[in-house]
């Protein structure tokens, strides 16, 4: 039986978004494919679902993601549909901002869980927040010279279903600027894309993480390996969600 938040996102990309929609509904997920789109996508309903499909891009998500997470994933297939507002990153500020606003940020507008991280910088479009990247503290790289600092993104988005073009590479030139990293690092989820954008700003592939699969709950993330746990950790964070990855690609980017 479908879902009300499997049609309403139905509904939405055929009246709201005005593409076509078709639903394919499978023993262990539903598939949405959308013909005038670059990408399909596909609800997990069970554990473990088994995706075969190399035709086109796939957007990822599980049943329980979309029925907590329904504006943010709307707002993310509306800028990949190409409806978003653009805005481009000259006509931003740069500046550093507070951890309270960056998670705020990542809360209201991130898919994943918001991280403080160490270090964090905003574009702004006339005093509004519009874009965030959150940066890790330097490492030392074993491998490396003894004053060598690898750093981490940990965290980009922009807001809503705006899309600042641009505006990574603002948001990176602002952290060499100020701290001189050796190197940046970063991994990206496959669930909504196959191929990273990263590399069209001059990250490089470096590796690649397997899938994981999380229960997701006020702030936390629980990793779950079988039904078992599952069941176990739904039970004790009852307004969580599931959250299996398709894995990610570890990215670097070299700064000298």
């Amino acid at each position: 039986m479908l879902s009300q938040e499997i049609g309403n996102l139905y509904d939405y990309i055929k009246e709201e978004l005005d593409h076509d929609c078709n639903l394919q509904v499978e023993s262990d997920y539903t598939k949405l494919t959308c013909p005038n789109l670059s990408f399909d996508i596909f609800i997990i309903e069970k554990l473990g679902a088994n995706i075969v499909d190399d035709v086109k891009r796939k957007v990822i998500l599980t049943a329980q993601q979309l029925s907590i997470q329904t504006l943010k994933i709307k707002n993310r297939i509306k800028a990949l549909s190409g409806h978003a507002r653009r805005i481009y990153a000259r006509e931003t500020v740069l500046a550093r901002i507070d951890k309270k606003t960056a998670m705020t940020f990542q809360e209201d507008h991130h898919l994943q869980i918001a991280l403080p991280g160490k270090y964090r910088y905003g574009l702004y479009e006339d005093g509004e927040l519009v874009s965030i990247a959150i940066f890790s503290g330097g490492r030392r790289m074993k491998d490396q010279g003894d004053d060598y600092r690898s750093f981490e993104l940990l965290r980009f988005c922009h807001k809503s279903d705006i899309l600042v073009v641009g505006g990574l590479s603002k948001l990176i030139r602002g952290f060499i600027k100020d701290f001189h990293p050796h190197d940046i690092m970063t991994y990206v989820d496959l669930d909504w894309s196959q191929e990273s954008s990263l590399k069209k700003i001059g990250f490089t592939e470096k590796g690649y993480r397997e899938a994981e699969t999380f229960w997701i709950s006020e702030g936390r993330q629980f990793s779950i390996s079988n039904e078992k746990d599952l069941l176990e950790v739904s039970e004790n964070h009852r307004n969580g969600y599931l959250y299996q990855n398709s894995g990610s690609i570890k990215l670097v980017f070299s700064v000298c």
